[in-house]
């Protein structure tokens, strides 16, 4: 077998920054690159951090009214981001959703939903206060956001 290019190995690295970017479109699903840390510089997201934000991330859009469009959430194995999955939904409302959930986690307060023994399965790996500040770093970058700014530099 010959192993393909997969799209995401097709985006070059060495010009992405911060931002939110459409990874690709397969018929009505988007797939959106919630990138968080400029890949290859030495600094990353920590497990901790992104298992809460994780937690939160997904609770809060499938909480949403527009949970029904929503596919999937999911960490990079890089640790320099986010996919989120949607179906059928406009990129304004991707975006004013990313940044409402930006919102939600920056000011989250408790204890993190779904972190118990029965509930996940590393419980005991979460960083709230990690997860609040990958929010609060992203909430300047990502609030002006607009779909132009969704292309991948070429």
């Amino acid at each position: 077998m010959e192993l393909k290019q997969i799209a995401s190995f097709a985006v070059d690295h060495t010009k992405l920054v911060e931002g939110m970017y459409t990874s690709r479109v397969d018929g009505d699903v988007t797939t959106y690159d919630i990138r968080m840390v400029k890949p290859n510089c030495g600094t990353y997201l920590s497990y901790p951090a992104i298992h809460s934000f994780e937690h939160l991330f997904a609770t809060y859009v499938r909480s949403s009214e527009l949970s029904d469009q929503v596919i999937y959430v999911g960490p990079m194995g890089c640790r320099t981001g986010f996919y989120f999955l949607v179906r059928n939904m406009e990129p304004e409302v991707a975006i004013k959703l990313v940044n409402d959930m930006l919102a939600f986690i920056a000011s989250f307060e408790g204890d993190v939903p779904g972190a118990t023994e029965k509930e996940c399965g590393n419980f005991r790996e979460q960083d709230l206060e990690g997860a609040k500040a990958i929010a609060r770093k992203m909430i300047p970058i990502l609030k002006s956001w607009t779909p132009a700014d969704c292309a991948y530099e070429k």
